[in-house]
């Protein structure tokens, strides 16, 4: 059975270069959220559970049930198919729990976003200018530069217009209530990672008491913000690599 890797924004699959290259397996698949590396199919409609019925999609096509790892949006979209289709996983990973918190309130940049014209202006200036240009803003956040060049090769405006689509379809109360159906997610086995300096999931406690509601366990990543498998992949690949490796069955559900 396949791992299978989705990224978050404003990314491609290339955030996980440095993570997949320390891991001891082949069997690797990385699939980019459409708008987030990956052209945005006719008729897509953009919005969560839009992303959620497309990994949906994708992983029933493999077949067999995965080991998913998802990263910010991607880590959202892959606890919400935790959360209703976990005859698909074997295992699931997450660093976004916290957004699905009764009481998790939107960072900055996201309620730009969410607010019509700053949005835009938000989006043009993210990702507007030279690949030189938004390279510098992605090592400016803490993406190594081999790694924020290829990112910053991925985005434009039609990843402007899925950030604002998607954001704008989240906009409190609605993360909440899609969170009430955290419990359903301990049907498999879940890992959360907790990058303690990451500053758009929640406060850790938020974090951790989502965790829990999911039956997950709690990896903290110390010292590591947002990019933390780009920051230290070494780290994040030992994590997940002893978090397969475990038999399922004596995992607590």
């Amino acid at each position: 059975m396949p791992a299978v890797f989705v990224n978050g924004n404003p990314e491609s699959a290339a955030v996980w270069d440095p993570l997949c290259a320390e891991l001891d397996r082949a069997d690797v698949l990385r699939l980019s959220p459409p708008g987030f590396g990956a052209p945005v199919p006719d008729g897509f409609g953009g919005t969560v559970t839009d992303y959620r019925d497309w990994l949906v999609e994708e992983l029933t096509a493999l077949g067999e049930p995965v080991d998913l790892v998802g990263h910010d949006i991607g880590g959202s979209t892959a606890l919400s198919v935790a959360m209703t289709r976990p005859d698909l996983l074997r295992t699931w990973v997450s660093d976004s729990l916290g957004v699905f918190h009764p009481d998790y309130v939107w960072h900055d940049l996201a309620r730009l976003w969410q607010t019509p014209g700053a949005g835009e202006e938000s989006v043009a200036g993210l990702l507007g200018g030279s690949l030189e240009q938004r390279t510098a803003r992605m090592v400016s956040r803490g993406i190594p530069e081999p790694v924020a060049e290829r990112l910053a090769a991925a985005q434009g405006p039609e990843m402007g217009q899925a950030i604002l689509t998607l954001y704008r379809s989240m906009v409190q109360p609605v993360m909440a209530e899609l969170g009430r159906n955290l419990p359903a997610a301990a049907a498999r086995p879940g890992l959360a990672m907790l990058a303690t300096e990451d500053q758009f999931g929640g406060p850790p406690d938020r974090r951790r008491e989502a965790a829990t509601q999911a039956g997950a366990r709690v990896a903290v990543l110390e010292g590591l913000g947002h990019w933390w498998m780009a920051q230290d992949p070494a780290r994040g690949a030992r994590m997940l690599t002893a978090f397969w490796a475990e038999p399922v069955s004596t995992r607590p559900l």
